[in-house]
């Protein structure tokens, strides 16, 4: 950890802080904040994947579907069209709409086994993206000259670190160059994660051991084969229980490596001052407790 005391932190002419936690509990509205002072450069993990490692797979998935229609077809074999993922800072629903739902094919579903090899294609490209993040500190302070960093990481790394393990190769290369920040929700935000995710299902990465367990245990509650399976519905099934699943994960990511800060006091930071001062309180706290 690069920082340990509010004093420090404060004091630091080059803050740099990696946030973790459930997708919608404010990673990305601190980071937007803190990228809107022009100080702070903003690593998105989730934007590298799309673009870097599997931006080529996206285009070729949705390639590989338009050719499908002999209309497209021709079009694409004539150069007349071109066809590419609208990846943006704020629309990487591309990468979600990649990895698919599995179940039944007329309802939108994938192979299982289709699937469980896009989970281990995200997960090589989150481990490449995570890992790059030293160079893009580096990259942010010598080319572009920003003084400050903040890091967004998907809410999936925690299914890919061992936070016991204090020779993490991610953790270890994550926490020499920056502060892990998570970002903890409540029991209401839980409740409040679940409504949404009911209303919108949208697929997730998850630890491969977790993902058979789950569809197992689906397959049996139900009494149905893979071909019956709803995809929105096992996609539904399994988020409450991968939040569950999550939650001691981020814990112990904050407790060996990083600091905790609760998501209510994050939605009241309105301004970048009252966010470093989540941070320096948290540090005091670490501090205090050891």
């Amino acid at each position: 950890m690069s920082y340990t005391t509010g004093d420090e932190w404060h004091n630091c002419t080059a803050k740099r802080v990696i946030l973790f936690g459930m997708s919608g509990l404010g990673k990305t509205h601190v980071s937007n904040m803190l990228r809107d002072t022009k100080a702070w450069y903003h690593y998105s993990v989730d934007y590298r994947i799309a673009t870097r490692y599997l931006g080529e797979t996206i285009d070729d998935n949705l390639k590989a579907e338009a050719m499908k229609s002999p209309f497209l077809r021709a079009q694409l074999l004539s150069d007349s069209i071109f066809i590419k993922s609208n990846v943006t800072f704020n629309n990487l629903a591309p990468v979600s709409h990649y990895l698919g739902k599995p179940g039944n094919p007329d309802l939108g579903g994938i192979p299982i086994a289709e699937f469980k090899r896009r989970q281990t294609q995200f997960r090589a490209a989150e481990e490449a993206a995570l890992l790059d993040t030293a160079h893009f500190i580096s990259r942010a302070a010598d080319l572009y000259e920003y003084p400050h960093f903040v890091g967004d990481t998907g809410g999936s790394i925690c299914e890919w670190v061992d936070a016991t393990d204090p020779s993490d190769p991610i953790l270890t290369a994550l926490s020499k160059h920056a502060l892990l920040v998570w970002i903890e929700g409540s029991d209401a935000h839980t409740e409040e994660l679940v409504r949404r995710f009911d209303r919108a299902p949208k697929p997730m990465a998850y630890q491969p051991e977790f993902l058979d367990a789950i569809w197992t245990e689906y397959l049996s509650q139900k009494g149905i084969d893979e071909a019956e399976v709803n995809p929105d519905d096992f996609i539904r099934y399994t988020y409450a229980r991968a939040l569950a699943h999550r939650q001691p994960r981020y814990k112990a990511m904050a407790d060996n490596w990083g600091v905790t800060i609760r998501a209510e006091d994050v939605a009241h930071a309105q301004t970048p001052d009252a966010f470093c001062n989540l941070i320096g309180a948290a540090l005091d706290t670490r501090a205090s407790a050891t």
